[in-house]
């Protein structure tokens, strides 16, 4: 390591330490490591003005997020929930069930771990607490179901490890299907298992005569994930025009078709859009100023010489890089980890012939298991305090989605093909 790049870790590191927000803190490491190697200031703004021009996939952020945030606003949320609620609120601990399908379906829609849990879970949350669940139960278990956001297609991580990668973001989307259900599925396991021991309530049914007008009034927000996917895989748009699809589609519902929409919540959607995008667009502005220092110190090209020197199989590699992306969440953001480590290994990947589909939708996984993971758990925090649930209970009872996360993480590198299975269904991948 150069005494450039090291000065640009270490600026980084005590920036992060000091709680300046991440996308800051990359920026002016680089500059630091600019200032250090003697090279001008300018390439840093010529770094992130040509990724930010020439990116037309970047478009797709903020119409997802857009999209999700217009379904909060309405009553699109309420209508999954209910419509869940008759599928699965029957058994013992079935408002939990009830979430985990509840997201399953959201996650079609918005793409967003966050959009998820301030959305749909909130609705979860209440009416747990209400039924007489524990409330830390109940806000870990939206948490852990919130994860489902960025595996289930669409999913704005795998847009971003698209934008690093060069990747397909359609075979990027069919590659999280299977993994989404697996790991719905594990969750739905892991419910079930406690509800039983620790006699979660058994929900009340829902009236026969009820039940045909709650599952017509989530028909039309259920329309939107057919249209999505079935408009990508058709051929008649892109994944960046479905994400502009996605929006136009919860905006005609909320305000035209359930005329729940007036100007203050349609303000509310689009300037909360704006704030997220922010952030997003600000911590790839910093990622790619970063980029820029590791692709002059060659610092990926020599991380795969290195690994290539270890003589490590692929599958070793693989283990290897989710046990350290693991460790790494529980201290770093999930975005930063995808904008910077992922660009450093890709060069190792290609190497050892690994598809870089099947790593994307493992790295993409592996980093929003972070979101869950003390202490740094995004959702953790973003739950703590919109519910004003103790950390701490959050925190006791995510264990056990944690570890059913991991075991699916582990499924899926020892069997390839539950990832790569529907890409080469769909002629995606080779």
């Amino acid at each position: 390591m150069s005494a450039s790049l090291l000065i640009l870790v270490t600026v980084f590191v005590a920036l992060s330490l000091a709680r300046i927000p991440i996308a800051f803190s990359m920026i002016v490491a680089t500059l630091a490591y600019l200032v250090a190697a003697q090279r001008d200031l300018g390439l840093v703004a010529d770094q992130i003005m040509n990724t930010l021009a020439n990116n037309y996939l970047l478009v797709a952020i903020p119409m997802f997020l857009l999209a999700a945030n217009l379904m909060n606003a309405g009553s699109i949320s309420d209508r999954l929930f209910a419509a869940c609620e008759v599928v699965v609120g029957r058994v013992r601990g079935g408002l939990a069930q009830v979430d985990v399908l509840v997201s399953v379906i959201f996650a079609s829609m918005s793409g967003s771990a966050v959009a998820d849990a301030a959305g749909p879970g909130l609705i979860t949350i209440r009416a747990m607490d209400k039924a007489g669940y524990p409330r830390g139960f109940a806000a870990a278990i939206v948490a852990a179901s919130a994860v489902l956001g960025p595996i289930i297609p669409p999913s704005i991580p795998m847009v971003l490890y698209a934008l690093m990668a060069n990747a397909s973001v359609a075979a990027l989307f069919l590659g999280g299907v299977v993994p989404g259900l697996l790991i719905a599925a594990a969750m739905m396991i892991v419910v079930a298992i406690t509800a039983r021991r620790r006699a979660f309530p058994i929900g009340n049914p829902v009236p026969a005569s009820d039940r045909p007008k709650i599952l017509a009034s989530a028909l039309l927000p259920l329309g939107m994930p057919v249209l999505l996917l079935g408009g990508i895989y058709g051929g008649w748009f892109t994944p960046t025009e479905a994400a502009g699809v996605a929006a136009f589609y919860a905006l005609a519902l909320g305000a035209l078709v359930y005329r729940e929409l007036g100007l203050a919540k349609l303000a509310g959607a689009f300037a909360e859009t704006g704030r997220q995008t922010a952030v997003i667009l600000l911590m790839i502005c910093g990622a790619f100023a970063v980029n820029y220092a590791v692709t002059s110190e060659q610092l990926d090209k020599a991380l795969a010489g290195w690994i290539g020197g270890l003589g490590l199989s692929p599958l070793g590699f693989l283990i290897t890089i989710n046990l350290l992306f693991l460790v790494l969440g529980c201290f770093l953001d999930a975005t930063t980890m995808l904008l910077v480590l992922v660009r450093v290994l890709l060069p190792a990947v290609t190497a050892l012939g690994i598809d870089p589909v099947y790593f994307g939708v493992l790295i993409v996984f592996n980093v929003t298991i972070g979101l869950v993971t003390p202490p740094y758990g995004l959702l953790l925090f973003v739950l703590a305090a919109l519910t004003r649930i103790p950390l701490r209970e959050i925190i006791a009872e995510c264990w056990g989605f944690i570890g059913a996360m991991i075991a699916a993480l582990a499924l899926m590198v020892a069997f390839p093909a539950l990832v790569l299975w529907l890409p080469r269904v769909l002629g995606y991948v080779k």
